[in-house]
């Protein structure tokens, strides 16, 4: 079987093509096989090649945590999906039977693993997970499209609408345009019927955001800009935040977050340690949210609004999988607007 590979941690140099991997079985009856037809990147990718605490990646480490394909084989006690179904995956495993999992809270499940993580990935040409975490597509929608929907969406819909539980008519800042979960963000919080405004230190980010729906973008290259966007409410500040940026812009979300605010954090890619004043914490009364990944029901939610048309992640590039390395580097530079996409069934 051809993969993408990581033969040990630390850089992108550990990244290997290999074509000599075992195709995975179908053991358990409610496995279900998916050939591969495309992939494609998250920043937990990276986090992956760096090594994480407590992560264990025994190489050769199939790399990827989402993906879509052709359903090839399934267990005795599946009838969701059959062979020939166009489906994609939800990268969150949880073991169904712990009392998050019984309360369908799964992203808290106490075993909880992510594919490309935890468990191998999906930049491969098969890959084998359970029945729950499949669902048919239309097989009309692209598959870079499919490929790049499932991690980021499902991310950002918890954070969005089932933690900040956001309205029509209230301001969202998202930092950070041009990611998957930011792109995201901002397309549900539109769907919500709310004001999406966002941030970017390029300006060609700023004018697609724009041209995607934002009502208002903003330069975080600017030492005020978080001033900047406390002016444009007359100091009111705006009703929720989403912050997946953690050190490098914790004190801008604080000072933008208006009264009764919620800010809701789902990563720290600029670092992981943060201080507050307590005090604007309380008098405020602000709501300060932790967010990853999303239950089953969430999953099916932005399904439905995929399938319908709507919540397409923007592509920002599609990589052949033996070009594997390159569509890493574009990751690693930045400069990517939307998702970046790995071709498995072209190779």
């Amino acid at each position: 079987m051809l993969a993408l590979t990581l033969s040990a941690h630390g850089s992108l140099d550990k990244l290997e093509v290999r074509d000599d991997l075992p195709v995975p079985q179908v053991v358990a009856p409610t496995d279900v096989r998916i050939r591969m037809t495309a992939a494609a990147l998250n920043r937990l990718d990276l986090f992956v090649i760096d090594g994480l605490p407590g992560v264990t990646n025994t190489p050769p480490w199939i790399m990827g945590a989402d993906g879509t394909g052709v359903v090839d084989q399934v267990g005795t006690d599946v009838s969701s999906v059959a062979p020939g179904d166009t489906v994609i995956i939800n990268p969150g495993i949880s073991c169904r039977t712990c009392e998050f999992c019984l309360e369908g809270d799964h992203p808290l499940c106490v075993k909880y693993g992510i594919l490309g993580e935890h468990l191998p990935g999906t930049i491969a040409e098969y890959v084998v997970v359970p029945a729950a975490n499949v669902r048919t597509i239309p097989r009309t929608i692209p598959s870079a499209a499919a490929a790049a929907f499932s991690l980021a969406t499902l991310t950002a819909w918890r954070m969005v609408v089932s933690r900040a539980m956001v309205k029509p008519g209230e301001t969202v800042l998202i930092w950070g345009i041009g990611g998957g979960v930011a792109l995201a963000a901002l397309q549900i919080a539109k769907l919500r019927g709310a004001n999406a405004w966002v941030t970017s230190g390029s300006d060609e980010k700023l004018q697609r955001a724009q041209a995607l729906g934002a009502d208002a973008v903003f330069d975080h290259r600017r030492p005020d800009v978080a001033k900047e966007i406390r002016a444009r409410t007359n100091k009111r500040g705006v009703d929720v935040v989403i912050d997946n940026v953690g050190e490098a812009t914790w004190p801008g979300s604080l000072l933008v977050l208006g009264k009764r605010g919620r800010l809701v954090s789902c990563g720290g890619t600029s670092g992981p340690s943060l201080t507050m004043d307590v005090r604007r914490l309380f008098w405020n009364q602000w709501t300060i949210m932790g967010s990853t990944m999303g239950s089953d029901v969430e999953y099916d939610e932005i399904v439905s609004e995929f399938r319908g048309g709507h919540l397409m992640p923007p592509v920002d590039s599609i990589h052949n999988i033996r070009d594997g390395r390159q569509a890493f580097e574009r990751l690693v530079s930045g400069q990517q607007f939307g998702k970046i996409v790995i071709d498995i069934a072209g190779r």
